[in-house]
Formats: structure tokens, C-alpha cells, sequence
């Protein structure tokens, strides 16, 4: 069954149609979050994204890109919720005296691909979201850009720097393309 039926079906109210959709794109939202996020919340934010999407649902007008219109509503979710901790970590470090270490994400350290995971976490968050809708998500150029609301010409430069800093850093730790 084809995406746009069960939004359709979605909207016509039938509760079996949005849990066939929540299975098919939970391990994708899921996905992206993740690698944007860490583990601990990727759980609590792919479950705001979700609430967010069965509120829109209803007001959904073009059924047949519920997968662009669903990673637009993951990337503004994840982006949110950045903002929400940068502006804490603001906030913490004005009234902290000492500086603490940082101390790197303990779930990335046990992925079998911790270099690559490493390199994509240190990219900045605009050339790493691009990544992973293009590479991990399959997404177009066009879907990416209806996404981040940018043009297409911009995704490709966004995904030249990307590779090209992702490039770098493996260079940097002993990897030879």
C-alpha cells in the first residue's frame, strides 16, 4: 500500500492506516534523529516528532510527499531542540565559575563505525543533516531542499562541503580514500 493511500486513510480516521505508516517510517525518522542527536534523545524527540505529525496530518494537502513533509517536521523537531540546549548550555555556562571537560558521547564509542560516526558528528549541523538525508535517507536534492527550505543549488554545495570535511577529517585520522 502506497504512502499517499494510508495518509488518505490517515485522515479519513482509520487508526490501522497511521499505524501501518508509524511502522514503515518510524526506523527512518528514527534513523536521522539519531544521527543528529544521541541515543537518549533520540527516543524523546522521534516520539515529539510523531505527536507533531498526527496534529498536522489532518492539514496535510499533498498526501503523496508524507516522506519529505515528515523529515521537514523531524529536521524543525531536531533543530528545536538544539536551540533549546545551546541556549542552556548558555545559560549554565554564565552562572558556572570553572569550566568543565566535554566529554564525548558514550554510545558512539561503541558503533562499530566510530570513526565515520565521529567524523559526522563533528561537522556542523547544516552539512551533517545534509548527509544524512541524501546518503542514509535516500532523499532527492529536491526533497532535501523542500526539507531545510533552501535551494537545490545550495544542498549540492552543502553536500561538496560535507564530503569534503567529512573527507578531512578521516585523512586526518590515518584513512587514505
Amino acid at each position: 500500500m502506497t504512502d499517499e493511500l494510508l495518509v488518505v486513510r490517515c485522515q479519513l480516521g482509520e487508526r490501522e492506516a497511521l499505524a501501518e505508516l508509524v511502522r514503515i517510517w518510524h526506523a527512518p525518522v528514527w534513523g536521522f534523529v539519531r544521527r543528529m542527536l544521541d541515543a537518549e534523545r533520540a527516543d524523546d524527540v522521534t516520539q515529539e516528532i510523531w505527536v507533531a505529525a498526527l496534529r498536522g496530518l489532518p492539514r496535510l494537502t499533498e498526501p503523496g510527499r508524507f516522506g519529505p513533509w515528515l523529515f521537514t517536521i523531524a529536521r524543525r523537531t531536531v533543530v528545536n531542540r538544539l536551540r533549546h540546549e545551546y541556549a542552556r548550555a548558555q545559560a549554565d555556562e554564565a552562572f558556572q565559575t570553572s569550566e568543565e571537560p566535554v566529554t564525548a558521547d558514550p554510545a558512539d564509542a561503541a558503533v562499530d563505525r566510530a570513526e565515520l560516526i565521529a567524523g559526522l558528528a563533528g561537522l556542523p549541523v547544516r552539512e551533517r543533516e545534509i548527509l544524512i538525508l541524501f546518503y542514509l535517507q535516500d532523499l532527492s536534492i529536491e526533497d532535501c531542499a523542500q526539507i531545510c527550505a533552501i535551494p537545490p543549488g545550495t544542498v549540492k554545495s552543502r553536500l561538496n562541503r560535507s564530503r569534503r570535511l567529512l573527507r578531512e577529517h578521516l585523512i586526518e585520522r590515518g584513512y587514505r580514500p
